[in-house]
């Protein structure tokens, strides 16, 4: 799968899982389960509830994602 393929959108981080993960409530209402991709992890990004992020999904699968950035 390349760049071209993932399916990028606006969500509100909702909950945090255990194991790194979060809910994250997409621009449509749905519910998606998203985790920290790697640079963000490197560079320490903190992700708290009521964040607005931006995630990257595959068409594949809609309900896992991989959160890319973080806006205040």
């Amino acid at each position: 799968m390349s760049n071209n393929d993932v399916i990028k959108t606006k969500g509100k981080v909702v909950d945090i899982i255990p194991g790194g993960k979060f809910k994250v409530e997409v621009n449509g209402g749905h519910i998606v389960e998203a985790h920290v991709s790697g640079k963000m992890r490197v560079n320490n990004i903190r992700i708290l509830p009521g964040d607005t992020v931006v995630i990257e999904l595959s068409p594949y699968d809609l309900t896992h994602g991989r959160i890319v950035y973080n806006e205040k």
